[in-house]
């Protein structure tokens, strides 16, 4: 039998969600908070962008973080953009590939947002006891 849209977007989301630690944003947590006022929106959450985006095949999870993470960064989302952070590390991502990711985009987005971003990334990174490692000082060829 197969999955129904809400079954097969909690699996995919799990996939995503870290469960040790209460401090972190997660999807559950936000549907949580909004059960009073929008029980739906976490249903919608789940079936349409787990259920059936997250779920195709095509990419894999952590390209799928990297691509939500550069379009959040974009637009200007940062109470979104930490809860996907979260996702992206525990897709499988590395603090220093996400810090990468976001610099990145300097160049499309510019430096207010990008600098946003990093600023909830070093909150995500502390919350979560990681460090960036690997971090080399870029250096410009004279030439």
């Amino acid at each position: 039998m197969e999955k129904d849209r809400l079954q097969q977007g909690l699996d995919k989301l799990m996939e995503y969600t870290l469960s040790s630690n209460d401090d972190i944003s997660t999807h559950l947590k936000i549907s949580d908070d909004l059960e009073e006022i929008a029980p739906d929106v976490g249903k919608y959450i789940i079936e349409f962008a787990y259920g059936d985006i997250y779920s195709r095949d095509g990419l894999t999870n952590q390209q799928r973080a990297l691509v939500t993470l550069s379009s959040l960064v974009t637009q200007g989302t940062e109470p979104q953009l930490e809860l996907h952070i979260n996702t992206a590390l525990t897709s499988g991502l590395t603090a220093s590939e996400v810090v990468e990711a976001i610099i990145q985009l300097i160049p499309y987005t510019g430096f207010p947002r990008v600098l946003n971003a990093l600023t909830l990334a070093k909150k995500v990174f502390t919350q979560r006891n990681l460090e960036v490692s690997d971090h080399e000082e870029t250096k410009v060829a004279s030439e």
